[in-house]
């Protein structure tokens, strides 16, 4: 009977512990929304080519909030008039030169209401936590050049590139103009369940404009991982592989060696050193940080400032998501206490 009650006391222990862990998700069921994705994609392509410039005009008037965004910022040939034959002309080379790009993801991408139904719950969230915040009035759907944007905040809109996200098979990835702008550690996450995920990073730079270029490695590392944590926000249910861009495998490691991690920084870096080389380790794209397994990610500073942002949350559960992020990231990570183990 001891044995069996002692068991019983170490059961429910466990699982207070993993209450206490258990992410808390707000019912925002209730919050109105209602979004609808233009595809500009399909009108652009369907333009009549043998009478461009009309077909051209038709199409200001059917996207007026796009339209001039796409020839000026994405096809760089600006804005569209009867008398910019250059912009005209860059038009009609882009249509038929990327005819063969637009069938595959027509192929792939019929239809948008999957995304719509994703960014409309996340949309939700966003409500929820920042009720003051304005979001572009329109989502749109291009193909772009494969040098442009997967996603983009424009003035009116939340642009979706679909042409990076063919998937990480798809020819020009692998051609070596496409290693050369995408190596495979990018392309790989060519994919659709990185569109919202894309969506949703850009939304909380157009809240909170990242402004961490000068600060410090770990002023930096918590600076980027309250994106994250943002991100997380938006997308509470959506796997953490996707929002860290790391493979299943990657995370896993990340997970398993938190502590480990956290020490090399510790026994190998200043955190307040300010030298970009330095810095570039542990903060951007790459196979994997330099001195530590082939298995690590890049960008693991990112995930180490997410883990750093949410200890403080957990201590202080009083503070608002606007307070976190305007919050001094060298404050946040003092107060934060964080010692992985």
């Amino acid at each position: 009977m001891a044995i069996q009650k002692k068991w019983r006391s170490l059961l429910i222990a466990v699982l207070l512990c993993a209450c206490g862990h258990r992410k808390h998700i707000p019912d925002v069921s209730q919050i109105p929304m209602d979004l609808h994705i233009d595809r500009f994609d399909q009108a652009f392509f369907a333009l009549d080519t043998n009478q461009i410039a009309q077909s051209l005009r038709q199409l200001q008037q059917e996207f007026p909030y796009f339209c001039n965004d796409f020839t000026s910022d994405i096809l760089g040939a600006a804005p569209l008039s009867d008398t910019n034959t250059t912009a005209i002309f860059a038009c009609h080379q882009f249509l038929v030169s990327y005819l063969p790009v637009k069938d595959s993801l027509e192929r792939k991408y019929p239809n948008l209401n999957w995304l719509e139904k994703d960014l409309d719950q996340a949309f939700r969230f966003i409500r929820y936590y920042f009720p003051q915040y304005n979001p572009p009035p329109h989502v749109v759907a291009f193909i772009g050049p494969f040098d442009a944007p997967g996603v983009a905040i424009t003035r009116f809109t939340l642009a979706i590139g679909l042409q990076l996200y063919a998937g990480h098979n798809f020819a020009f990835y692998n051609s070596m103009e496409g290693q050369e702008l995408y190596p495979a550690y990018i392309s790989r996450r060519f994919e659709r369940p990185y569109i919202p995920v894309n969506c949703m990073k850009a939304i909380a730079e157009d809240m909170f404009p990242d402004s961490s270029a000068n600060l410090s490695l770990i002023g930096q590392i918590v600076e980027k991982g309250k994106y994250w944590w943002l991100t997380d926000l938006f997308l509470p249910r959506t796997e953490d592989s996707l929002k860290t861009g790391f493979s299943q495998k990657q995370l896993d490691w990340c997970q398993a060696n938190e502590g480990l991690i956290w020490n090399y920084v510790l026994q190998h870096e200043d955190l307040y050193n300010i030298d970009p080389d330095v810095i570039k380790n542990y903060i951007g794209d790459s196979p994997s940080t330099p001195g530590m397994p082939d298995i690590s990610p890049g960008n693991i500073g990112q995930w180490i400032g997410w883990k750093i942002v949410e200890k403080y949350v957990e201590d202080h559960p009083e503070a608002g998501p606007k307070e976190i992020m305007r919050m001094d990231p060298r404050k946040l990570f003092e107060e934060s206490k964080y010692k992985p183990r």
